[in-house]
């Protein structure tokens, strides 16, 4: 069925009588491909589509989902939700009214876009993947490579009872390399990666053998390298290594609904209380975070969130207060908190709730070579390789693949296995120094698990590099 058969249907099918229902077709249409040591491991073509009803009546919410998308699946459909709205009625817990689902602010009609992936056949990312791993097995240490690649074009249909239409399409696009040597009685593992809204033309041949032939050397280097010392030291976290920082000891933090105990059987609570909004010094006056889902290519960018809340650029932490929290409008609500447009679904089977999208470290002023030129002694470190948090959020310790020491304001040898320690609020306050625009990177992850059944979502992260002071290192994890 195409759109207009999907509305036809369900505003037909529509009581009168329930003061709200939505609809979302989703569909998902994937490549994924994948190689090792210049051999085709595995290559799928996958399609999944299906339909969600929402319905709000009496403060409560109700849902049903198929994956026949007939007339007499949406029917049945709606009916389903319908019902459940009318058996879960005596359990509801807090009256939601209908203020947590607005009109759309500015629905769209047509996808904005333009990056679709449509032109790269599985084979051509064979082709580009089996290269890089040949150049990674050049090196004569390097004894497995492997690479990654996958491609989604994700479209979304929402249509509710009050008269709002959207639809959006959008690309994403999912890549790594991985090289893995032997030298010296060590073994050791170097890997490139990202998950951005990008089409098919990324996948460019000399940039993938450039990268790969970089992480096969660092790789051997490692192998080869000297043990991290362990004391306290200053730390400049790269970027890549940003990106799980900010979502572990930030991200997931202020989530909303984690806040009201909603996660507490599987993903945890938080450190974090109510009343600790508008005052709590959060971190260092270095620290800005925004939720921003408007930044172009970053993985979580959108123009409505999964209920039609119309996105825009937020200070989640501003000079390192904490202002507001990752809430849909539901817990918004139920908080009386400030939130964002953050209510995402990672399927059609699955209900919209509070999650992640872009949380991004606003840049500052400092460029990378002032911030090691002023350090005395630490460390980079680049690219996550191990992380450990409880379920609070409030302690955690993190490895990373690659680091190499500064002495003296000059970059000095590299160091395997470097890890590093803190306590969450603590730690941001030993932000001293916040890398400028210049070595800001976009990061993303396909895979933020959260939710009861289990919903993996795609989430971004942009950074800058950031100098921390005095933080507890250690090497031989």
């Amino acid at each position: 069925m195409n759109h207009e058969q999907i509305k036809k249907v369900f505003l037909e099918t529509c009581p009168k009588s329930i003061d709200f229902i939505a609809l979302r077709f989703i569909k998902n249409k994937a490549k994924y491909c994948s190689v090792k040591n210049s051999f085709p491991h595995s290559n799928s073509l996958v399609t999944d589509k299906g339909i969600q009803v929402e319905v709000l009546h009496g403060g409560q919410f109700s849902y049903a989902a198929t994956h026949d998308i007939s007339p007499h699946g949406i029917k049945s459909a709606i009916k389903r939700a319908i019902l459940l709205n009318e058996q879960s009625l005596k359990w509801n817990l807090f009256p939601f009214s209908l203020r947590t689902r607005p009109k759309f602010e500015k629905a769209q009609k047509e996808s904005s876009s333009k990056s679709l992936g449509k032109e790269t056949t599985l084979g051509e990312i064979n082709d580009v993947l089996s290269l890089a791993c040949g150049v990674m097995k050049k090196e004569t240490a390097v004894i497995h490579s492997e690479g990654h690649g996958s491609l989604r074009n994700i479209e979304t249909y929402h249509i509710t009872s009050n008269g709002d239409e959207d639809l959006n399409t959008r690309g994403l696009l999912d890549f790594s390399l991985k090289a893995i040597a032997q030298s010296n009685n060590d073994i050791q593992t170097r890997t490139w990666g990202n998950t951005l809204q990008l089409g098919s033309s990324f996948f460019q041949k000399e940039l993938f053998k450039k990268e790969a032939s970089r992480i096969a050397k660092e790789a051997i280097d490692l192998a080869n390298a000297p043990e991290c010392p362990s004391e306290a030291m200053d730390v400049i976290l790269l970027p890549d290594q940003m990106i799980l920082q900010i979502h572990e000891s930030i991200g997931h933090p202020l989530e909303l609904d984690r806040i009201l105990g909603d996660e507490r059987n599987y993903a945890g609570l938080s450190f974090i209380k109510k009343e600790n909004f508008g005052q709590y010094q959060y971190g260092s006056p270095k620290l800005n975070i925004t939720f921003d889902p408007t930044v172009e290519t970053e993985a979580a960018s959108y123009t409505l969130d999964d209920t039609g809340v119309k996105a825009s650029k937020e200070f989640i932490i501003k000079e390192g207060k904490l202002l507001r929290g990752l809430g849909s409008l539901e817990s918004q609500e139920r908080s009386r908190l400030k939130g964002v447009a953050c209510s995402r679904m990672s399927s059609w089977n699955r209900p919209p709730i509070d999650r992640m999208a872009n949380l991004n470290l606003e840049p500052g002023e400092t460029s990378f070579e002032s911030m090691v030129s002023n350090m005395k002694r630490g460390v980079i470190m680049a690219t996550n390789k191990s992380w450990s948090i409880d379920d609070y959020r409030n302690k955690f310790q993190f490895g990373c693949e690659y680091a190499q020491l500064v002495e003296d304001g000059r970059p000095t040898k590299i160091v395997k296995n470097p890890n590093y320690r803190g306590i969450t609020t603590p730690f941001w306050h030993k932000l001293k120094e916040v890398g400028n625009q210049k070595s800001r990177e976009i990061f993303g992850t396909p895979y933020c698990g959260k939710g009861e059944p289990n919903q993996a979502i795609e989430v971004g992260h942009a950074s800058p590099a950031c100098l921390f002071e005095n933080v507890e290192v250690f090497g031989g994890a």
